[in-house]
């Protein structure tokens, strides 16, 4: 794969990831699950994220999502859809994304471009491979959105699952677990153990475990990473940009170009307004 298609995808994720992020941290989605009946944070986020793939199961979830210890989707699913319907969820996700991102536009020069933002995002969604990424595909099946902002937040979690059906991909392959990635991903200093652990349920021991396993591999010595860590970890980062590459390669540089200066000045008063807090659970730095 080019490189430069490679450097592409993680340039665009760093602006289109805060684009789709303010769902996670949104209070308008947190106020439309509640009416809907979902009960705190953790119910509203498996059901709204796993909402493309009907009522989905702890198992399935657990799965796909990757990195969160299992009793997390089990305290959440099924019985969230006793509560709302899959397309009910869908509907408020969508609706208190918007509604977050349409009040972080302060000017007119922010909405400015939206369109052309969407519909250049949308050719790069159209150009996503679909082997090996389940909720990417589950999203695709689902309507587009007809005004402007929302099909950009449409299309920015689309390529955002794409991404990170990647990530797993990149991480079972360098044979890491969940827990193992998280452990490796922190002892980069990208994000505090005590926040990454507790935003994924994970125990002491467990974290604990992990890292003796981890050691063991010779990834790493007294909670940080070896030489062999370093570059292991590394690793997976650029294979997941290489398996994000494809929409970027067929964007075409100048027009993916174009897609990254329309959406740079959001992604910028995104983080400004403290929509998205940094550094954060997800990994996403600060959009440059």
């Amino acid at each position: 794969m080019n490189p430069i298609e490679a450097g592409s995808a993680r340039r665009l994720w760093t602006v289109l990831e805060p684009v789709h992020a303010v769902t996670y941290f949104s209070q308008g989605c947190a106020e439309r699950y509640a009416a809907l009946g979902l009960k705190g944070f953790w119910m509203g986020y498996f059901a709204s994220r796993s909402a493309p793939f009907g009522e989905a199961s702890a198992e399935l979830v657990t799965a796909v999502f990757f990195n969160f210890r299992p009793s997390m989707a089990e305290r959440a699913l099924p019985d969230a859809w006793s509560f709302a319907s899959p397309s009910a969820v869908l509907n408020a996700r969508l609706e208190g994304s918007v509604a977050t991102l349409r009040a972080s536009l302060a000017t007119a020069e922010d909405a400015a471009g939206v369109e052309e933002a969407a519909g250049l995002a949308e050719r790069a969604v159209d150009a996503c491979p679909l082997a090996g990424r389940p909720l990417f595909a589950a999203l695709l099946a689902l309507d587009r959105p007809t005004d402007p902002l929302g099909r950009l937040w449409h299309a920015a979690t689309l390529l955002r699952e794409h991404r990170g059906d990647g990530h797993v991909i990149a991480s079972v392959a360098a044979g890491l677990d969940g827990l193992d990635a998280h452990v490796t991903f922190s002892a980069t200093g990208a994000v505090p153990r005590e926040r990454l652990q507790a935003a994924r349920g994970w125990t002491d021991v467990e974290w604990s475990t992990a890292e003796g396993g981890l050691e063991s591999r010779g990834w790493l010595t007294d909670g940080a990473l070896t030489e062999l860590g370093v570059a292991g970890r590394q690793q997976v980062e650029d294979l997941t940009d290489e398996l994000a590459a494809a929409p970027w390669a067929a964007l075409g540089p100048v027009e993916t170009a174009r897609l990254y200066d329309l959406v740079v000045p959001l992604a910028t008063t995104i983080a400004a307004s403290g929509a998205i807090p940094y550094p954060n659970p997800i990994g996403v730095p600060p959009p440059t």
